[in-house]
């Protein structure tokens, strides 16, 4: 693997380490912590950020951090290609510059005494603002000069870059004749994960560029003069069309004017090339790499006799400036870039970008926009005012889109890459029907199929434009579909079949394979909504399905979520929380999201605060436990975000859901379905489970027949209806490799138009939701369980499961004939009652025979693992075996049916193997039978944290358990510890902060406390005006969010979740064991704060009599400081547990006592951390 190859994830290292130091050097210089605070209170009372102060740091740290490291690439870039003459870090002259450094450092030593490699670092950064052609990089706008780093931190990039091997080599020489720059906007997109999702971060690969250039640039430089023409990139990030583009333009000045100077047709090219992004780094790397290209198209070998070429490019919003209105309120334009940004763009700056994205002056307009939707909500009512086709919540491919084509002038072409999101989501809507009809398409490419990294099936689905700012002037557009098959990564840069064939078959008036149909469309067709581009014989079978007689919504109220929070991690709880924590049950409901809807199941695993009764907001107040429960949230939960503002300015009460729609003309029956899944999956409910928008539901008129409900499950679930779903849906990102397996989100606005069919497989719906009742009832096991009982319930699992395959296939076959598919019903007759199991369907037959045209399914769940027979089992019935024969035959002759009955389209009926089951229901048992109260209090009501040796012995005399455990071992002879320790690891956590995140968390934690410290002071003044005046004022910093990199471990993420909100059965205490028992201690979730205090204590005192060393005791003081804000809070009143005195009182006395004994303060004890390497303690059987 070359330098450049490894630099990526070497460099991703080393700005995580970089950024460690500056967020010190913002704490610990005053004049930079001065500065930043007055900013950042500039913004926050502005209303230009929410964002908490930690995490508002967090991001210009970031900034400055990927802009230090980029700028030793830049400098060690120039010195290995001898760009430059001087040296100061490394590459073939390294003892040149360690010598120079040496002096410098003695020189200035001299008059600076403090001086550092920093200052050294500072020379080639002041080089190269000096030279024209690089100034840009290291100008005053760049992010590098929000903090500079210490001298240590100098000192370990100079190391790194000088670093050699053990051959005396360097490790990282970035030398190369042809002076090739790509990799540095590779680079810059992956140096940093939080940049890359700030800015949407996402190169370009070459095959679609050049296939772009080709299709847009190439036949607008043939009909258009050279002088004066002008090309731009308005997303040009660090510039791969600009220099494409550079470089044919070049090529057309050597043939058009084979005498002019060379250095003055270099310029000629630069001049037709422009280019605007929003971050103001990203442009820099743009200047140097068509600096770089024009240095070497001049002859040029060094950056210091570079001619001061011209470059028209600019960092701004190219969604903001340059329309035709007046640019309204210049101050608001200034702020929103320098929010999108974060930084300020000069007055010179704003003229540039004016003049640059002025509408109507460009020959081409070619790109990638970004495919987010916009990242702050001042930009997204910004956007929204400007561009016609912004609805709803939207992406930012929808305005650029409109961008792309008002930058054209009359008939200049537009060239793009994009996310096909607009095309079937509802956002998108106006887009396709209002405003793509307007401009002359010349042609629309399916490359959702095409392998690109960071792309389709390993990011985000896309689809090719071209087109011509003008009114259509052909009725029909140039189209290339896909057929739904995936190309894999081996086909990366573009060498996969379907790009390969629409390369060889975009310029044939038709063509037809396996991947790609390539056809001339009638215009008509591109103007509906969800717009379709599928190949092959989709589009006739979608045809035909529009000609139905019926909608959905020709049956329902309306089809949407029952309910939406806007705070799924925070309501949404495990069931046994709500006894743990002694919440009131008359405020939950059983929850059951979309990945829980499958097989025509609904699995609720989850309930959910809902104070809600007949649709109707109760007050909280009623609801006490869940009031303090959820006390540390109020201020994020008060700040979320509605149409107008927050739940605080609008007065809404902070618990309340974000829609709950009443629905009151509604019948209690919903059919409820997956929003996001490889198929469809719609289950049948009575209305006692609550659907969130993950599971949309399709709400009936009051008193709705039962037979129109059974008839649309069966229809509904059918395999025709699965190929609808899929041809007008967005298919989500993800790295499935076969088609089958890819999740699509099925909006509910494409749901009620799914078609219907006169007549409804009534008595196949009925079936299929009175088994489906039954599997329900069957798995919720009441009692011990034995292994009779599972046994029996096994044998009714796989009973029931196989008559609803049966139903189900014969359902398919009926929906066929029903939508004239087949002349021929090919069904069995109703009263058949047969079994089939997952692989015994006609499809899957000619599958294991290899013989399903076109299709290769290793993965295929029926390949995987079960039964693959490549003939129908001897004792079907004759009547069956023939029918089955039939079908196959169908599959093979009849086009529409092979499109159909194929994985992509069948269900696969791989949820809930009985095995992977019943070791859940089992584990479940276990671990609500571990909560059983008692084990965790004695006889006098106190609490007893347990080591796992201890809690064995306790279990080892409880005989259900014990059964129970050698059911869910699969023996009986398993030691009870580590049994223990498998149940118990994934539910604990630990008891201290320290001991549960990373630093990152540490630092969101710190933002979190501070947030509590202001809601408890508003708190202790009853007063409403203090409480609006403090913790729920809208513009109150909100605490950050957690993600699982800010946790120690993944199950502490798992059990936390964003919020922090503790979820976990369990508390874990590390280190805290008696001497001569090396197993771990462990405490119950369900104790309250003064009993979680009362267990450290209890702990604390065992150490202190076994003689433990300071450095053991102080973490379980730390975690006494950590729980006293909490006990005073909330236990505050005397109790006869500590002689009359309130727990607050008491505990507050024992931690005094400690910090004395310890020598420590609040402050050293949250400042306390565990060991950078620990190792495991045995566990003894």
């Amino acid at each position: 693997m070359s330098a450049r190859e490894t630099l990526t994830p070497e460099l991703r290292a080393e700005v995580l380490r970089l950024e460690d130091d500056l967020r010190a050097r913002v704490a610990s210089i005053t004049r930079v912590q001065e500065a930043w605070r007055a900013e950042y209170d500039a913004a926050l009372a502005a209303e230009r950020t929410a964002a908490a102060w930690e995490v508002w740091v967090d991001e210009r740290v970031t900034l400055a951090a990927v802009a230090w490291v980029l700028t030793t690439v830049f400098i060690r870039f120039c010195e290995d290609n001898a760009l430059v003459k001087p040296v100061w870090i490394s590459g073939p002259r390294q003892r040149e510059a360690i010598d120079a450094q040496q002096q410098f450092l003695r020189e200035t030593a001299r008059t600076n005494a403090d001086v550092t490699d920093r200052e050294w670092l500072l020379q080639p950064v002041d080089y190269l603002k000096s030279l024209p052609a690089t100034a840009g990089l290291v100008d005053d706008a760049s992010p590098m000069w929000l903090v500079t780093p210490s001298g240590d931190a100098a000192t370990r990039l100079l190391n790194y870059w000088r670093e050699r091997d053990e051959r005396g080599s360097l490790v990282r020489d970035l030398a190369d004749p042809d002076l090739d720059t790509r990799f540095l906007g590779d680079l810059y997109q992956e140096i940093s994960e939080e940049a890359k999702k700030r800015y949407a971060l996402l190169q370009t690969p070459i095959f679609v560029e050049e296939f772009i250039l080709d299709r847009a640039l190439e036949p607008a430089l043939k009909e258009r003069p050279l002088e004066g023409f002008k090309m731009i990139d308005p997303t040009c990030g660090s510039g791969h069309f600009l220099l494409g583009g550079f470089q044919r333009l070049l090529d057309r000045w050597h043939k058009h004017a084979p005498g002019l100077d060379e250095r003055e047709r270099v310029q000629a090219a630069l001049d037709s090339v422009y280019g605007v992004d929003i971050n103001p780094f990203a442009v820099a790397i743009a200047r140097f790499r068509l600096t770089v290209a024009a240095l070497v198209a001049a002859r040029v070998r060094n950056l210091e006799d570079a001619p001061a070429f011209n470059y028209h490019l600019a960092a701004g919003d190219s969604l903001l400036h340059g329309l035709d209105q007046l640019e309204f309120d210049l101050g608001v334009d200034l702020l929103a870039d320098q929010a999108a940004a974060g930084i300020a763009h000069g007055a010179a700056n704003l003229e540039t970008l004016r003049s640059i994205l002025r509408n109507r002056q460009y020959d081409v307009v070619v790109g990638n926009p970004p495919y987010i939707q916009p990242p702050d909500k001042a930009l997204s009512v910004l956007y929204r005012r400007r561009y016609v086709s912004c609805s709803g919540i939207y992406a930012l491919s929808v305005p650029f889109m409109e961008r792309f084509f008002m930058l054209a002038n009359d008939g200049g072409w537009v060239g793009k890459i994009t996310s096909n999101s607009f095309m079937k989501r509802k956002f998108g809507k106006k887009l396709v029907l209002d405003f793509l009809p307007t401009k002359d398409l010349i042609e629309v490419i399916d490359t959702e199929g095409v392998w690109m990294a960071g792309h389709n099936m390993d990011g985000t689905p896309t689809v090719t434009l071209v087109g011509r700012n003008r009114p259509p002037t052909l009725s029909t557009v140039k189209c290339v579909l896909g057929k739904g098959l995936r190309e894999s990564p081996s086909a990366d840069g573009g060498r996969g079949p379907l790009w390969s064939g629409t390369l060889a078959h975009i310029d044939s008036d038709s063509y037809d394979d396996d991947w790609v149909t390539v056809a001339a469309l009638d215009r008509s067709l591109l103007r509906q909504f969800p717009l379709s581009l599928a190949g092959g014989s989709a589009l006739e079978l979608v045809s035909l399905l529009r000609k139905s007689p019926k909608r959905v919504r020709d049956f329902v109220v309306r089809v949407g979520y029952m309910a939406m929070s806007h705070a799924d991690d925070a309501f949404n709880l495990p069931p046994a929380i709500v006894e743990r924590r002694r919440l009131e049950a008359s405020f939950s409901e059983p929850l059951a999201p979309g990945d829980r809807v499958r097989d025509y199941v609904a699995s609720p695993d989850e309930v959910s605060w809902f104070p809600y009764d007949q649709r109707r907001f109760e007050s909280p107040e009623h609801a006490p436990g869940w009031l303090r429960f959820y006390w540390p949230l109020r201020t994020s939960l008060g700040n979320r975000a509605t149409f107008s503002g927050t739940y605080f300015s609008e007065g809404k009460h902070w618990l309340e859901w974000h829609q709950v729609p009443r629905d009151e003309r509604a019948d209690d029956q919903v059919l409820a379905y997956a929003e996001i899944a490889s198929h469809n999956h719609f289950h049948l409910g009575d209305g006692a489970t609550l659907f969130p928008q993950t599971a949309p539901v399709l709400r009936f008129p009051s008193g709705v027949p039962s037979a129109t409900l059974h008839g649309l499950l069966a229809i509904l679930n059918s395999s025709l209806i699965c190929f609808w779903m899929k041809d007008q849906s967005k298919p989500k990102g993800g790295k499935a490799d076969e088609a089958w397996a890819r999740t699509y989100q099925f909006a509910s606005t494409n749901t009620l138009d799914i078609p219907i069919p006169a007549e409804l497989p009534v008595n196949y719906g009925a079936q299929m939701h009175a088994a489906a009742e039954q599997i329900s009832e069957m798995l919720a096991i009441r009692g011990v369980p034995t292994a009779a009982a599972l046994e029996a319930a096994e044998n009714s699992f796989y009973r029931l499961r196989e008559a609803l395959v049966f139903l189900q296939e014969e359902a398919d076959w009926w929906a066929y004939h029903s939508f004239g598919l087949t002349d021929d019903p090919l069904v069995m007759p109703s009263d058949c009652t047969l079994g089939l199991r997952p692989g015994q369907r006609a499809f899957e037959f000619l599958l294991a025979r290899g013989a399903l045209a076109g299709v290769a399914a290793p993965s295929w769940p029926s390949l995987a693992g079960r039964v693959t027979p490549a003939t129908s089992p001897a004792d079907w019935p004759e009547a069956y075996r023939e029918l089955v024969e039939r079908r196959m035959d169908a599959i093979q002759s009849n086009p529409f049916v092979g499109l159909v009955e194929r994985p992509e389209c069948k269900r696969p009926w791989a949820g809930g193997d009985w095995p992977e089951m019943r070791r859940r229901l089992l584990r479940d048992w276990l671990l609500d039978r571990l909560e059983t109260a008692q084990i965790w209090f004695d006889e006098q009501s106190r609490v007893t944290p347990k080591s796992l040796a201890a809690l064995a012995d306790v279990l080892n005399r409880d005989s259900d358990f014990v059964a129970v455990l050698a059911l869910w071992e699969e023996r009986r002879d398993a030691p009870m510890i580590k049994s223990l320790e498998a149940l118990l690891t994934s539910q604990s956590v630990p008891y201290l902060a320290a001991h549960r995140y990373r630093e990152s968390g540490m630092r969101k934690r710190s933002a979190w406390e501070e947030t509590w410290r202001i809601q408890r002071l508003a708190d202790r003044n009853q007063s409403e005006a203090l409480r609006t005046e403090d913790s729920d004022r809208p513009g109150t910093p909100v605490p950050p969010e957690f993600s699982s990199g800010d946790f120690a471990r993944s199950e502490y993420w798992s059990n936390r979740g964003k919020f922090d909100l503790p979820k976990e059965r369990f508390i874990s205490y590390p280190n805290a064991g008696r001497e001569g028992d090396s197993s771990s201690v462990v405490g119950w979730a369900g104790w309250d704060h003064s009993q979680q205090a009362l267990a450290l204590a209890t702990l604390i005192q065992s150490g202190e009599q076994q003689g433990w060393a300071e450095e053991r005791l102080t973490p379980l003081v730390a975690g006494l400081s950590e729980l006293l804000p909490w006990v005073e809070q909330w236990h505050s009143d005397p109790d006869p547990l500590y002689g009359g005195s309130s727990p607050a009182e008491f505990f507050s006395g024992m931690l005094d006592h400690y910090m004395v004994k310890l020598g420590a303060t609040r402050e050293s004890l949250a400042a306390w951390r565990p060991s950078a390497v620990t190792r495991a303690r045995k566990t003894k059987a």
